[in-house]
């Protein structure tokens, strides 16, 4: 008689969205990554909010880190927006007109 034995080596839960979205988070912040890297991080910290419900901590602190990259690619856009406008309100009102 022959009894089996459980398999001692079990599997760890999938976690390679939020462990992803995390990664993506760190290294946009530490690398100054712009733009693509905290989008994808993004949507996949939040699929991984779905998914993969033992990687839930990762999945929020990527959607945190990316969220927060973001916030500040858009506000940095913001001040260059408005100092080009400030710079192009103190020019010459001469400035480009050609004199005859």
């Amino acid at each position: 008689m022959t009894t089996t034995s459980p398999n001692p080596y079990t599997t760890a839960p999938a976690r390679t969205l939020s462990i992803t979205s995390f990664a993506l988070g760190l290294a946009s912040i530490v690398f100054s990554w712009t733009f693509l890297a905290p989008i994808a991080g993004l949507v996949l910290g939040i699929l991984a909010l779905g998914r993969e419900p033992q990687g839930r901590t990762f999945a929020i602190w990527g959607i945190v880190l990316n969220a927060v990259m973001l916030a500040g690619i858009l506000i940095g856009l913001l001040i260059a927006v408005v100092g080009f406008g400030v710079g192009l309100a103190f020019l010459p009102v001469h400035w480009g007109v050609s004199h005859l």
